[in-house]
């Protein structure tokens, strides 16, 4: 798995139900992909939720596309 995904994204049973989430939200990724797949663009994302930067959102889309359905 890409490093860049493994810095960014952490899956915790004790945390949304093992979900894989932003380290240190509890923002998941499927959350962020499904506000994207409703519209929503980057820089929404960002305005709405300020701690999160770029690279986070990012790396949910990298994430959600390296997994095997």
């Amino acid at each position: 798995m890409n490093i860049e995904i493994l810095n960014r994204i952490e899956i915790n049973p004790k945390v949304l139900s093992g979900k894989p989430i932003i380290k240190g939200t509890r923002l998941s990724v499927q959350f962020i992909v499904g506000l994207m797949a409703s519209g929503a663009d980057l820089n929404e994302i960002l305005d709405e939720y300020e701690h999160l930067e770029k690279e986070d959102v990012l790396t949910c889309l990298m994430f959600a596309s390296k997994q095997e359905n």
